[in-house]
């Protein structure tokens, strides 16, 4: 994704999400983060960007202060003409293909349990006393471990590494 400018992936972002996007609790989880290159991704159809998979160094600080780190998945974003035609399956595909070599962590995400554990193995089984920064549903608070990485399962805060 490096050589996709910022601006191109803002403005999908802001297409898919929303300009109000900045006051969900997935950007507090990754405030002052840069993404992870070797995990974020870009669709690109005829020179134009269509669609994108960022990927964030997270972590989870348990009551103690010991931290877990972990990788946050998303935002998966598609240019809106072009949703429903494959592009976030295939950059979700090629994220946890690149995920299972180059992940340092485990992989946790805020997404729909029913798409994201049928398709791609998420699930919310470790997740139960997790917390974030801000409103969420906990059922759509969902985990995975990848490249012999494992998950933590007690309580915990996630947030910027």
């Amino acid at each position: 994704m490096s050589d996709i400018a910022p601006s191109a992936v803002e403005d999908i972002l802001d297409a898919a999400f929303g300009a109000d996007r900045f006051g969900r609790t997935a950007y507090r989880i990754r405030q002052g983060m840069d993404v992870v290159p070797a995990l974020s991704f870009a669709a690109v159809e005829d020179g134009a960007l269509v669609g994108t998979i960022q990927c964030w160094p997270v972590a989870h600080v348990d009551a103690v202060g010991a931290a877990t780190p972990l990788v946050m998945v998303g935002p998966v974003a598609v240019r809106p003409d072009l949703q429903r035609t494959g592009h976030g399956r295939t950059l979700m595909t090629y994220m946890l293909e690149a995920a299972e070599t180059e992940a340092d962590s485990g992989l946790m995400m805020i997404g729909d349990p029913e798409y994201y554990g049928r398709f791609f193995g998420f699930t919310a089984d470790a997740t139960g006393a997790w917390d974030l920064p801000g409103p969420y549903e906990k059922r759509r608070l969902l985990a995975r471990a990848v490249n012999g990485h494992g998950l933590p399962t007690g309580a915990g805060m996630i947030g910027p590494r």
